[in-house]
């Protein structure tokens, strides 16, 4: 069933039914491009969490018991079912979230294939015979933590989810996921392709609601073993300490603000484009989004009339319309921000050279900016943006742009370019961030982990560390007796 949008009619899934909240309580879903209501998500009650708490308790005994091979089954199933549905699947997201449809039809796709990575990966979580003493076996097991409570916000309404959702239910997992309100339908298609493939009732289970209402209930259950969160610094912290309460192991996987060293010896040209490919991805609504350029002093006006040319090349539009190249902002909430933060840095004396300003439409739409003569004391700075805002910024000594990238509690991701592959090095040795790029700005990939350090969380996503925190180790020690 869809609405008169052409958007599907968002409902719950709990306990193996699509259904409403207990109290038919509802908030609207808006379209980022125009403004306009375009459903309503149904919000949970505590009785509609305490139901999808009790169906994955039991059904983590009935995912678990199933034998890898056909677990594994039932997820390249699932895969394949959203492969074929991605199309259907990037419509719905374009029209909740606001990028091209292009981007999303491409994530959907993309996400099939990190479930099928995950669940082929889960049959190497090998255990270990360890000599011992004769008559007695040492072993080591690993074993599915338990049923998960999963938090996942908007920006990537398909990749969020399905980076908990493969991982868990991969690792024999229950799961209990709260997708974000603003995105819901996206995440409720992934869903289906799981029931419809297969997946028993109670194993995975899909609600919405107030995030503090739910976060908070979740945690504190028994029923729960693993919190799994991706989102701001703040939230991720409050979530961290409500797990700590309880000794509930946490992931978290949270914002940064990446630094990009334009090294000395870089090309100016080519990092400019790459750099401001992956600034304006996703109207820069991506954590890992490049967000400080530090750019060597004789490359410096290069690098910059480059960048400023890629931004003003951007097609800003409807994310559905032919043609566009960067859509909307998710919310009102970004867009005002995003203004904060430009007039911030413009009354420090930061000069914009183009952009900063939002566009005169209806929807949330903000200008590609980039900014250069930025003061050290402007929030823009020290906050990460979230959005496509790019301050540039020269150096001349490349110890001094380090201790610059490195001078936030933020480290998730980081950036440079150069040429000397003993540049490089040292880059990669003293850049503080869980995830780096050399000479491009690519973004995850399924076969290898990401996270970040300080501020920016713990545990990591991807690759084969994606398992290691939905799997238990156990050392069995067995005398055997005559």
């Amino acid at each position: 069933m869809t609405t008169d949008h052409g958007y599907p009619a968002v409902r719950m899934y709990i306990a193996g039914e699509w259904c409403q909240g207990a109290t038919g309580r509802t908030a609207p879903i808006v379209n980022p491009a125009t403004g306009e209501v375009i459903g309503e998500v149904p919000l949970a009650t505590t009785a509609d969490l305490d139901r999808a708490l009790d169906a994955a308790a039991e059904g983590f005994r009935a995912w678990r018991d199933i034998s890898i091979a056909r677990r594994t089954a039932i997820l390249h199933a699932a895969a394949d079912l959203l492969t074929e549905r991605a199309p259907e699947a990037g419509r719905t997201m374009t029209l909740e979230q606001g990028k091209p449809l292009a981007e999303a039809t491409g994530e959907a796709r993309r996400v099939a294939d990190t479930l099928r990575w995950h669940a082929n990966d889960a049959r190497r979580a090998y255990g270990r015979i360890i000599p011992s003493a004769p008559g007695t076996v040492l072993t080591v097991r690993r074993e599915p933590v338990g049923p998960v409570a999963a938090f996942v916000p908007w920006n990537f309404p398909a990749g969020g989810p399905m980076r908990k959702l493969s991982s868990a239910l991969s690792a024999g997992c229950s799961i209990v996921i709260k997708a974000s309100e603003e995105t819901p339908a996206t995440a409720m298609e992934l869903v289906r392709c799981f029931a419809d493939a297969g997946v028993p009732a109670g194993a995975l289970n899909l609600v919405f609601g107030e995030p503090a209402e739910v976060s908070a209930h979740l945690i504190a259950s028994p029923v729960t073993r693993l919190v799994a969160f991706t989102g701001s610094v703040p939230v991720g912290k409050l979530l961290a300490a409500e797990a700590g309460k309880v000794m509930k192991p946490s992931l978290m996987e949270l914002g940064g603000h990446a630094p990009v060293i334009v090294c000395a010896d870089a090309d100016p040209v080519k990092a400019a484009r790459r750099a401001a490919q992956a600034k304006f991805l996703n109207a820069g609504q991506v954590c890992t989004s490049p967000s400080r350029f530090l750019v060597h002093e004789s490359l410096t006006e290069e690098f910059t009339t480059e960048f400023v040319k890629a931004a003003e090349a951007l097609v800003v539009g409807d994310g559905l319309a032919e043609g566009t190249t960067m859509g909307p902002l998710a919310n009102a909430r970004r867009l005002k921000s995003l203004e904060r933060l430009t007039a911030d840095a413009v009354a420090r004396g930061a000069k914009v050279l183009t952009g900063g300003e939002r566009l005169d439409r209806p929807g949330y739409f903000f200008a590609p900016t980039v900014l250069t003569d930025i003061p050290e004391d402007a929030d823009l700075l020290h906050e990460e943006p979230f959005g496509p805002i790019a301050p540039i910024m020269p150096f001349t000594d490349l110890d001094e742009a380090l201790r610059t990238a490195n001078a936030l509690p933020y480290g998730l991701a980081a950036y440079g370019f150069t040429e000397s592959a003993a540049t490089a090095e040292k880059l990669s040795a003293e850049l503080e961030a869980g995830i780096l790029s050399i000479n491009h700005c690519g973004g995850s990939v399924h076969e290898a982990p990401s996270g970040g350090v300080k501020d920016s969380g713990y545990g990591r996503e991807g690759g084969p560390e994606a398992l290691d925190a939905y799997l238990v180790t156990k050392r069995v020690s067995h005398l055997l007796v005559p």
